[in-house]
């Protein structure tokens, strides 16, 4: 290793289950291993589309709580209480 570079744990290896690769950006910076980072080049085909709906402010604010006290996003709750209404079976999928 070079001598002006500090010393650092090693990356974890490709067999790391997911806990010990949270546990190690938990405490480590990618800064530190930019040399050993890969770029990756990838393709996003989004299935869906998006559609704005406007609400009345009074109702955005109550579904907004709603979704918060759920722990889930606005935007998961609408499309989960409109497939409820609408009879969809599985609204995400």
């Amino acid at each position: 290793m070079d001598a002006n570079k500090p010393e650092r744990d090693p990356l974890p290896d490709e067999t790391a289950d997911i806990e010990t690769i949270i546990a190690f950006w938990d405490a480590h910076s990618t800064a530190d291993y930019e040399d050993e980072m890969e770029d990756v080049d990838f393709e996003m085909d989004l299935q869906e589309e998006i559609y704005v709906v406007r609400l009345i402010p009074e109702l955005a604010n109550i579904i907004g709580r709603n979704a918060k006290a759920r722990g889930v996003s606005t935007e998961t709750l609408v499309n989960l209480w409109l497939a409820e209404k609408a009879g969809l079976a599985t609204p995400m999928g």
